[in-house]
């Protein structure tokens, strides 16, 4: 027996790379999106890509040009709605776009 288990991972994707505390502030856009509107209504959001780069550039640049971290709307942080946005269009674009 060895002193040491077995497991054929190393080709996996590294779960344990991704940061949690910058996913929570996304996941807490998610919510807060979900009590305003209803929950995955972000799908239904037409025309999609364009107004979600237009929200994601909204966001960074209240952040970048204004130097404001806080969404004054949710009072959540403006990189959160970003990594929001960005999911989403990323989201978009895995499954074939539109």
């Amino acid at each position: 027996m060895t002193e040491k288990g077995i497991k054929f991972d190393s080709e996996k994707p590294r779960w344990d790379l991704l940061p949690l505390r910058p996913v929570r502030e996304i996941v807490k856009v998610l919510t807060h999106g979900s009590v305003k509107y209803e929950d995955f209504n972000w799908v239904k959001v037409k025309p999609f890509k364009e107004r979600y780069f237009s929200a994601l550039m909204r966001h960074l640049d209240a952040w970048w040009t204004d130097g404001e971290q806080i969404d004054p709307e949710s009072g959540l942080h403006h990189l959160g709605h970003a990594g929001c946005c960005l999911i989403f269009l990323l989201w978009n674009e895995l499954k074939g776009g539109d």
